[in-house]
């Protein structure tokens, strides 16, 4: 299994993210992983840079492969800026350049002020944005007059020799059926084998799955568990509240029902280089193909070494 870093644009200003991705690199991480919000998940986390910004930074800094994880091309952006956005990223990045998308959340999408459909729509939504992105990718001129947008006279100049690939987030049936049938790759934050194996025998045998995980690391589990549970309590709300809620005050109010320990199922804590590799070989043993690992907290640059150190060499045994 590749192992690969997970740039956390909610918690990290640029400069930061440039010197993990630079980090990383010398580590021998071989690829990355890049959020793309408009907001952060809460206010503790404070950051939230422009992706298509950063992985233009990210692309004279270091050579790694980049994907996207996620972009939802069906409201902030419209899938047309997207197109050309991806593309330009793909020129930039030599064609190492993967667009991950997925369905959104209202958290990042409803800024505009659009109502917030519900997930069959959106679903229907990426769709079409995934067609049209790859008819745009083609050089020609596209117009498109479909169900939920428009391209008129439009056509992409810039582009790397092969088109992005598109690799698709998805939990439920529907939109793992989607990520098999129209997805090079598909993405997921848990590992849960059955989710793999579904995206498998639909269609998506043979294409990467990517996987995505967080540490917190520090040298006392203690300092870990509360540092973790003031910046990503948030990833502890179940169901399809990490979609429908619209703001970080939302999920600050929401998150005052999760406690620090429930911090200990979704990440690792702490420095022990065992619960690491426990962690790591849950995706492994899940059926993915490449695991990216985001840091949280202050000691995200101690943790590429700790990853340099003592858990890269040990994968790679």
């Amino acid at each position: 299994m590749r192992m690969g870093f997970f740039l956390s644009s909610e918690e990290y200003p640029p400069d930061r993210l440039l010197a993990q991705a630079e980090s990383a690199a010398r580590a021998g991480f071989q690829g990355l992983w890049i959020s793309d919000h408009f907001h952060p998940w809460l206010d503790e986390q404070g950051q939230s840079p422009f992706v298509w910004s950063m992985i233009g930074a990210l692309s004279r800094v270091c050579d790694l492969p980049v994907t996207t994880a996620v972009t939802c091309p069906i409201m902030r952006v419209d899938p047309v800026i997207v197109a050309q956005a991806a593309a330009t990223c793909g020129a930039l990045t030599g064609g190492k350049f993967t667009l991950g998308v997925g369905t959104g959340e209202a958290l990042n999408e409803s800024i505009t002020g659009r109502a917030w459909p519900p997930a069959s729509v959106r679903l229907e939504m990426l769709d079409e944005a995934i067609d049209l992105m790859r008819e745009l990718w083609t050089g020609e001129v596209v117009n498109h007059r479909g169900k939920h947008f428009t391209a008129q006279h439009a056509r992409v100049y810039t582009r790397p020799a092969e088109p992005p690939k598109i690799y698709i987030s998805a939990v439920g049936p529907k939109s793992i059926r989607l990520a098999a049938e129209k997805g090079d790759g598909y993405i997921a934050t848990q590992p849960t084998g059955d989710l793999v194996r579904k995206f498998r025998e639909g269609g998506g045998d043979g294409k990467v799955a990517q996987g995505g995980m967080k540490a917190c690391f520090d040298r006392d589990e203690a300092t870990a568990m509360r540092v973790a549970h003031e910046r990503w309590r948030s990833s502890g709300l179940p169901g399809e509240l990490s979609q429908i809620l619209p703001t970080p005050e939302h999920f600050a109010q929401a998150s005052t029902l999760v406690g620090p320990e429930a911090m200990k199922g979704q990440m690792v804590l702490g420095a022990n280089p065992e619960d690491h590799l426990k962690f790591i070989s849950e995706y492994r043993e899940a059926g993915f193909d490449e695991l990216y690992v985001a840091p949280v907290g202050p000691n995200d640059l101690a943790m590429i070494e700790f990853y340099r150190s003592e858990i890269l060499p040990a994968i790679q045994s």
